[in-house]
């Protein structure tokens, strides 16, 4: 399988307007898109045309009603039928956008949202994606807190009925709203530098308390739950695509070659690069 190299990262200020903090598209797709991963959040829905979707490695059968939402850790590619054509809404918005509670809701459960809308669900979703293009079209009065609305419903019918209830983000609803919090932020942001300092403020607690309670309540240290996090993502990309090692360890979040693969073969028992050869990704 060829793969991109390296897989391009879509940056917000690229694509968007910093005042919206959101756009809009509707594409046609005849071509594979190739891995990629982006700054921002994106939600989809086809319109027709039939493919794969690949998300984090793991393929997924598209067809008219496929929905998916990705955060800024995940990578995927679009790969239509030989002869199919894609139509697809698609929406790439910041955090901004969204309220922290509806945040936390939507990523304290899953890893990622893809399903397939039935029909009623999936004119419910054409009719609030049509809205989201004529309100950002021609630019009104409120338009901004429109769009909003119409991010969050999407967001909340697309989570309701989630196929991938396996994907599961490890968020135990008993954990303390400041620490739960924290990991929700981790877990779209793991492949940045993260000071745990910067993180406990975020949280609305010192950095000695914090680290104390985290400890406690995930059973497992703040530094040991980023470093997994980064693992979690680098075996990922070294099973889906075809991204030198080295590279892999920069996007990953590590800042060192040496201590990834000491961290990455102390995990899961082998190398990266013994991993890579027994996946088959060339």
């Amino acid at each position: 399988m060829k793969y991109q190299y390296p897989p391009e990262r879509l940056l917000n200020d690229q694509y968007m307007d910093s005042l919206t903090s959101f756009r809009m598209y509707q594409h046609t797709l005849n071509v594979t898109i190739d891995t990629h991963w982006h700054q921002f959040f994106e939600l989809g829905l086809v319109a027709s045309g039939n493919g794969i979707h690949e998300i984090n490695g793991i393929p997924h059968r598209i067809e008219r009603g496929h929905a998916f939402l990705l955060t800024p850790t995940d990578f995927h590619r679009i790969v239509p039928d030989p002869g199919q054509t894609v139509q697809l809404y698609n929406l790439i918005f910041t955090e901004r956008m969204i309220s922290d509670e509806l945040t936390d809701k939507l990523f304290e459960c899953h890893k990622n949202l893809a399903r397939s809308f039935e029909s009623e669900e999936y004119e419910d979703a054409e009719r609030e994606f049509e809205r989201i293009l004529r309100e950002s079209s021609v630019w009104r009065e409120h338009s901004g807190i429109i769009v909003k609305g119409c991010i969050e419903r999407l967001l909340i019918d697309l989570s309701r009925g989630c196929l991938e209830k396996t994907e599961q983000r490890g968020i135990d609803i008993s954990v303390h709203p400041s620490i739960r919090k924290a990991i929700v932020y981790l877990q779209n942001h793991f492949r940045e530098p993260i000071l745990m300092e910067e993180v406990a403020r975020l949280s609305g607690l010192s950095a000695n308390y914090f680290s104390e309670s985290f400890s406690k309540q995930t059973g497992i240290t703040f530094q040991a739950y980023v470093r997994d996090l980064r693992l979690q993502f680098a075996k990922s990309l070294i099973r889906a695509t075809g991204l030198p090692i080295t590279e892999i360890c920069y996007a990953s979040g590590f800042n060192t070659l040496a201590y990834f693969e000491r961290a990455f073969k102390t995990r899961y028992q082998m190398s990266p690069r013994n991993m890579r050869h027994h996946s088959g990704t060339v």
